[in-house]
């Protein structure tokens, strides 16, 4: 009977032995992990995962780590190998990693650790100092906490890796980056067709319109396809469409948003006619148009004609190529009109006011992700393989021509970053920047961007937000010491930040500084049926300074009375179907003022038309959309947001977050901003009111005393009554 059960005692457990044997193979073998974190900031974002499963080509990712390393290193390690594993189970077949032994053993390097030692070095990756507190002292450790991304030719090197914040973004980006071009051309499984349309009865009024070798054009693009054919993997198709009078040349225009001409009889028997002229580049369902014929005019001249360079269409076709198979990168700063420098400003001379504030980390940490290109309206057009285009702080007048170019380039479904001052400060003395002594005077800015927003359904206010929720600046002992509201710098708190945005979540308090209050008109919103999303407000307990701006410390006060508060929304982006602000109206013309703009012949030379015949009276149609592709426009009334002391360097604040999400929500890449926004961790307590805070202090200094001596008196009275029982029951 006992040999028996213990017979049974060992069958159990072997049984038990082989359930956790079974459960451990499972284990490896089925890769399961719960991320509990609110933010979920243990788990790779959506935007991580299409990286890692659309490589086309080899991806190696080098780590040095030097082992066994104090807290919070080692913490650090562990994170790369979790992070490295979960990009292993989404990633294609040519995602691999390799983490490489740089550490010595027993105080001695082996050959081995040595020659990894010269791999990271070689790699750009070389030890750095750490310090390390062992048996109460502190010591110094050298330390390898890198790693290279190899990925054919590009080599890719984050060489001090001292913390998890933000590394799942960092290492995303940049094998994002890697797989480039190459990788996508390379996966495209039709080709890029480039069709360039040409009407033949264009060649009979060319030379009238000082256009020469229009019959040379096909040939010139045919050549330029052919060369970019061999840095594009022969993707690129080319075909040459001459379409007669006898088609509907107007539909063929519309369809493809290229230009048409029309002319009367014109002297030297030149009959009636029109023609198209433009190229159009196709992939899928995605298409682009470039212009190949630009209209001028010119004082005193008149309207002139100009085809584009071959440079010029080379250059347009190579950047559609990457829009096209939506890898572009670039993005769109207008650098005239007196908009912001994001340059860093020279130092300023002795006795002079100081320069403006810079904005040289807002450059720097939109370069990480964006190539920026500087667009001048003055001198040429908006580029069209851009999807986005910043305009911060224009102080200049937009002729109707620059407007134009803003308002096509929004109706082909881009998007417009709109971070406008709606006053100038200028001081006394015409320097801007306030003065020692002397008040800057505000001066309202009307440059014309105003009047195509409230076309748009958005209109800016002449105005200055106060906030009590405001930035407390510390006053020094020798003033007194104490702190002192900074009213026109509010603090945008947790709820009046619209987290119902993927991109916008996580960002619990943003500083505003001079910040401009936003008005939807309602009826234009609703009539175009556009979608509006309010980013962020002030407070309740804001109010506008109108009319005469001082913003002086010291002599801004809040209204007595709290009727003149309430919250002003001061950051929308809409997004729609926009109308055109020149739809029924006359389509105005580039106009050139100073002769050295003039087109390459001299002023003189060129007023004598090859027939002194009227080109006016040629009617052009297409390259105009009345009504736009959906698009996006962002408005902020503060160009202070972007400047260095709003924006720290490492973009690691929450105004910077801010900021690059938006641009990134602006250019299609959603997926990227939330990734970044859910690295931030700062969650500031919500406010309470008063009666809250007095009960939570009673609570704590006399409520809890009380609710002790009531659980003793309870515990008392139990053990009193216990025992009265048990006496009773020995009495009887």
């Amino acid at each position: 009977m006992a040999s028996g059960k213990k017979s049974g005692q060992y069958l159990k457990f072997i049984i038990y032995l082989v359930v956790v044997v079974l459960a451990n193979i499972a284990g490896i073998t089925l890769f399961f992990r719960a991320d509990l974190t609110a933010n979920k900031i243990y788990s790779i974002s959506k935007a991580s995962k299409e990286v890692v499963a659309t490589l086309s080509e080899p991806l190696s990712i080098k780590v040095f780590f030097t082992k066994d390393l104090p807290p919070p290193y080692n913490n650090t390690e562990r994170y790369l190998h979790d992070l490295f594993d979960e990009y292993a189970i989404y990633a294609s077949k040519f995602f691999n990693y390799r983490f490489y032994n740089v550490s010595a053993e027993e105080g001695e390097l082996t050959a081995k650790a040595r020659e990894n030692q010269k791999i990271a070095n070689n790699y750009g990756i070389h030890s750095i100092q750490i310090q390390v507190i062992d048996n109460d002292q502190v010591k110094f450790q050298k330390a390898y906490m890198g790693l290279a991304l190899i990925h054919g030719d590009l080599i890719e090197q984050i060489p001090t890796i001292t913390s998890t914040e933000g590394l799942e973004y960092t290492l995303t980006t940049a094998i994002k980056k890697m797989n480039n071009k190459i990788s996508a051309l390379l996966s495209l499984p039709d080709k890029i067709k480039i069709k360039l349309f040409l009407s033949s009865s264009l060649e009979i009024v060319a030379p009238q319109m000082g256009v020469r070798n229009l019959t040379g054009i096909p040939a010139e693009i045919e050549n330029i396809v052919k060369k970019l054919n061999q840095k594009n993997y022969g993707k690129l198709e080319f075909e040459f469409i001459n379409p007669t009078p006898d088609q509907d040349l107007a539909a063929i225009s519309k369809e493809y948003n290229i230009m048409m001409l029309s002319w009367p009889a014109l002297a030297k028997g030149i009959a009636p006619g029109n023609g198209v002229i433009g190229l159009v580049m196709e992939y899928g369902e995605n298409s682009l148009t470039v212009p190949l014929m630009q209209v001028i005019r010119l004082p005193i001249i008149g309207t002139q004609y100009k085809l584009a360079q071959t440079g010029e269409i080379e250059e347009s076709i190579n950047s559609n190529v990457e829009r096209l198979i939506d890898i572009n990168e670039d993005l769109g700063y207008l650098a005239d009109h007196g908009t912001l420098n994001l340059a860093a400003p020279p130092p300023s001379a002795p006795g002079r006011p100081p320069a403006e504030a810079p904005a040289s980390n807002f450059r720097r940490l939109v370069s990480q992700n964006y190539t920026l290109k500087n667009i001048s309206l003055k001198d040429q057009n908006i580029p069209e393989s851009l999807n986005c285009l910043i305009i911060a702080r224009p102080t200049e007048k937009f002729s109707d021509y620059a407007l134009f170019q803003i308002d096509q380039f929004l109706m082909q479904g881009k998007s417009l970053a709109l971070v406008l001052d709606r006053f100038k400060e200028v001081s006394p003395a015409g320097q801007q920047g306030m003065n020692l002594g002397q008040t800057p005077v505000f001066l309202p800015l009307d440059t014309g961007l105003e009047k195509l927003l409230s076309h748009y359904g958005i209109r800016i206010q002449k105005s200055f937000i106060m906030d009590e929720n405001c930035y407390r600046q510390e006053l020094p002992a020798q003033f007194g010491g104490g702190e002192r509201a900074i009213y026109f710098a509010p603090l945008i708190k947790d709820r009046f930040i619209n987290n119902d945005l993927d991109f916008m979540k996580n960002i619990k308090r943003l500083v505003a500084l001079k910040i401009s209050p936003l008005e939807l008109i309602p009826e234009r919103i609703s009539q175009n049926s556009l979608k509006s999303h309010r980013l962020f407000a002030s407070s309740k307990k804001s109010w506008q300074m109108r009319d005469r701006i001082n913003l002086n410390p010291m002599f801004i006060k809040p209204p007595e009375s709290t009727e003149e508060m309430q919250s002003y929304p001061l950051a929308y982006i809409v997004e729609g179907e926009f109308p055109s602000y020149f739809a029924g109206k006359p389509l105005p013309l580039r106009e050139i003022k100073d002769e050295k703009e003039s087109p390459e012949k001299p002023q003189a030379e060129a007023s004598k038309s090859p027939t002194d015949i009227d080109l006016s009276q040629i009617e052009r149609q297409g390259q105009f959309l009345a009504r736009g592709k959906p698009g996006k426009i962002f408005v902020m009334a503060s160009a202070d947001m972007l400047r260095d002391n709003l924006l720290d360097a490492g973009g690691q604040g929450s105004n910077a977050t801010f900021i690059l999400n938006t641009i990134d929500y602006l250019n299609g890449r959603e997926d990227v901003a939330v990734m970044r926004a859910k690295v931030q961790r700062f969650n500031p307590l919500e406010d309470t009111q008063a009666g809250t805070k007095a009960f939570v202090k009673a609570l704590n200094i006399a409520g809890l005393p009380v609710l002790v001596v009531i659980f003793g008196l309870g515990v008392w009275f139990r053990r009193h009554s216990r025992k009265k029982q048990i006496q009773m029951m020995f009495h009887k």
